[in-house]
């Protein structure tokens, strides 16, 4: 197979981790028989710095002419007083979501036992480490909703956030909840606050209703958002699929981050609704965690994130699984061999980020 890549590194340590990510990439390709082409393009602050704008006009035209995305992280304090919508991650993650239609975001949780003593968790909480997979709508609810400010009588202010879902939008990730539901254990959870909010009864009534007509077979169970937080903490091991809209969702899968120990070992897909040369979702692939100013050019960041974000590249927009199951087996072997970042040291001797990316690479 042929593969077609835009590399988009971003900001601070999003160059060091993609780094350390392509090799391994690069390598698993080759030994197995695939062909990979990758062009590298400025985005968020460093497309600022470079072109004047978050998203460059030639980073998009890379984007529309490749298969998939691999992204970085973008955003920091360099860009900070930049007007909110100049902002890095607002004017290049939310225009890419919308022009490639990548309405599903598919964040896995996963806590070995050989990490088990990474998070804040005590360990009789997760005798069986955790697994869940976190589906977050991606394109529609608050962050998308109509958006205004307005001066009242007296010197008051009004700000309007307008939430709004379609039938139609919660259909589709309700779709990607039972595909991946069907190829675990079987149950998911719809989180929502249907006591309080209408899109949330929508949400209720229309998974209910998808689930029961293409998928009877599996476990549906519903939570509120703030008992969901509670339980994410108490018991982590419950979960299995976790569905749920724009905003809770994006608490929800930085809370299981934590819970799982690092953001610096969580992955992350954005499937869109068009395919790709091949006839797999197009997608972007980016680390859960941020740019991480304070620690950028001193090789301390954890590259596994954006090495495990390539494996689902490999696994949802090309279809290799074998491929992908090659990478995730070779960071699991490094860190349960000891080689490990500051972030997941727990007391032991850290390694550097590059020093991290090699060891899953001999571990290939």
């Amino acid at each position: 197979m042929d593969l077609k890549i835009a590399v988009l590194p971003g900001d601070y340590i999003g160059p060091e981790v993609m780094a350390a990510a392509l090799p391994v990439l690069e390598q698993v390709l080759r030994k197995g028989g695939h062909s990979l082409s990758h062009s590298t393009h400025p985005v968020g602050g460093a497309g600022i710095d470079a072109h004047g704008k978050a998203l460059p006009d030639p980073t998009l035209a890379a984007c529309q002419a490749a298969d998939a995305i691999l992204f970085g992280s973008v955003g920091g304090p360099k860009w900070e007083k930049l007007p909110p919508q100049e902002q890095p991650e607002r004017a290049s993650l939310l225009p890419l979501r919308k022009r490639f239609s990548l309405f599903a975001n598919v964040r896995p949780g996963l806590l070995p036992k050989t990490l088990a003593d990474t998070s804040p968790i005590r360990p009789e909480r997760i005798p069986d480490g955790i697994d869940m997979v976190c589906i977050r709508e991606l394109t529609g609810g608050l962050y998308f909703g109509a958006k205004s400010t307005r001066d009242l009588e007296g010197g008051d202010v009004e700000a309007i956030d307008t939430m709004v879902y379609r039938k139609s939008e919660i259909e589709r990730i309700t779709d990607v909840a039972i595909a991946t539901a069907r190829g675990r254990r079987g149950r998911i959870t719809l989180v929502d606050k249907a006591n309080v909010l209408q899109t949330s009864v929508l949400w209720r009534k229309v998974v209910a209703e998808r689930v029961a007509a293409k998928a009877p077979e599996l476990k549906l169970e519903f939570l509120y958002i703030d008992n969901a937080a509670m339980q994410l903490v108490l018991r982590p091991g419950q979960f299995d699929v976790v569905l749920t809209e724009n905003m809770f969702g994006d608490i929800l899968s930085d809370e299981m981050a934590v819970v799982c120990g690092s953001l610096g070992m969580m992955a992350s897909a954005s499937l869109g609704a068009v395919a790709n040369r091949h006839g797999r979702p197009f997608g972007l692939y980016e680390p859960s965690g941020g740019t991480a100013p304070d620690i950028a050019g001193q090789d301390k960041a954890n590259p596994c994130a954006q090495i495990l974000s390539a494996a689902l590249m490999l696994r949802h927009s090309f279809g290799l699984e074998d491929e992908a199951r090659a990478i995730e087996r070779a960071v699991d072997r490094a860190v349960a061999e000891g080689v490990r970042t500051a972030d997941i040291a727990g007391g032991r001797t850290a390694v550097g980020c590059a020093a991290m990316g090699k060891a899953v690479l001999e571990r290939l």
